[in-house]
């Protein structure tokens, strides 16, 4: 028998080879190596995100009354800026709206919507008592000056709100201006509301003794002394400056974007609703410019405006306007400017020019 000599390597390999076997014996299981795992993926979540409906688009402007306005504006003798605003369809018509009118006492507005605003913000109340004196006198129409007893007049500011707006008085609005912090401060409201394209001149005094060609005194706020002082003026320096102001008004306004502050603003988007409802009740009230465009109003709709008047020079006007909300029987609504910028045709053909107009919107309304 040949007895085989196994070297040291071959033992080695041996003992390993037999190893398990003993263990599996001794009762010890071997555990084989673990795998790598496959793992599960993640779940997936599907999240819903609601996205709003898009914003309806206005309806289209009525064929007729877009051909109506651009003939109206463009056969009127100077420079008309015509625009109407669909309150409920969105829809705007508009002829000369982008260009930059005289406002004059359109402005009025502004005014009163910054008050409103001090008063949804509970700086003032419209029953705070306001005093006029002789140093807050203007100039042109300004009735109140002939309530002064004593030298002053004590009233609320609700009620020499509804005067400057209702019957135009400068004095009365120029008050409430500088009590809510002067020309910035409508500015200011202006901006914080978005609405763009209507300037606010420096008040009153300024803007018309600038118009003019004079530099402003307090003692034109007496009588006839504006006048006196205006018409003493060589007649270059006052066609420079009556040419400088239409040039570029400062209290400048697009049509286009009156109407669009006006319909904001029954939409309750400006004001709180009862200054909302204050202010479009009070322009209802209104007593200036009954020929405008509320001679051709029915007796069954609403109109609420606000009246603005420039100065006259050489047969010209800078600024013959009539901006509002006009109610139909039905409810519906339109915001309405017509601003005549400069003109020197008559003031019946200038009613006639607003007259066409809101006959142009009824018979388009009625249409509808």
């Amino acid at each position: 028998m040949v007895l085989k000599r196994f070297s040291a390597i071959e033992r080695a390999l041996a003992l390993i080879w037999l190893a398990p076997l003993a263990l599996v014996g001794c009762g010890v299981h071997v555990i084989p190596p673990a795998t790598t795992a496959q793992k599960a993926p993640p779940p997936t979540y599907t999240v819903a995100v609601p996205v709003p409906p898009p914003a309806p688009k206005p309806k289209p402007a009525p064929a007729a009354l877009v051909a109506t306005v651009h003939s109206l504006a463009r056969n009127f003798d100077g420079l008309a800026g015509i625009a109407i605003k669909s309150i409920d369809d969105g829809w705007t018509v508009s002829a000369n709206g982008e260009h930059k009118m005289p406002q004059q006492s359109v402005s009025k507005l502004w005014v009163a919507m910054t008050m409103l605003d001090a008063r949804d913000k509970g700086l003032l109340s419209l029953d705070d008592p306001i005093t006029i004196t002789k140093s807050d006198l203007t100039l042109f129409h300004q009735p109140v000056a002939g309530l002064l007893e004593d030298g002053s007049y004590t009233t609320t500011i609700g009620k020499l709100e509804h005067r400057a707006l209702t019957t135009s008085d400068n004095t009365a609005n120029d008050k409430l201006l500088w009590r809510v912090g002067g020309p910035d401060a409508v500015r200011n409201f202006l901006a914080s509301r978005g609405i763009t394209d209507i300037r606010f001149g420096p008040g009153e005094r300024l803007l018309q003794s600038k118009t003019a060609g004079l530099t402003w005194q307090q003692s034109y706020s007496i009588g006839r002394n504006f006048y006196k002082a205006r018409a003493a003026l060589p007649t270059e320096v006052r066609r420079d400056a009556f040419n400088a102001y239409l040039a570029d008004p400062p209290d400048g306004a697009a049509p286009v974007a009156v109407v669009d502050a006006l319909a904001r603003l029954k939409k309750g988007e400006l004001l709180s609703a009862g200054s909302t409802t204050w202010l479009i009740s009070t322009l209802q009230d209104s007593r200036t410019g009954p020929n405008r465009i509320h001679g051709a109003v029915p007796s069954d709709w609403v109109y609420g405006h606000k009246t603005g008047t420039g100065q006259d020079f050489d047969g010209r006007t800078a600024g013959y306007n009539d901006v509002g909300i006009l109610t139909a029987p039905d409810g519906r609504s339109y915001a309405i400017a017509v601003m005549i910028g400069e003109t020197s045709r008559t003031i019946p053909q200038r009613w006639k020019l607003m007259h066409e107009v809101v006959k142009g919107l009824i018979a388009a309304h009625d249409h509808s």
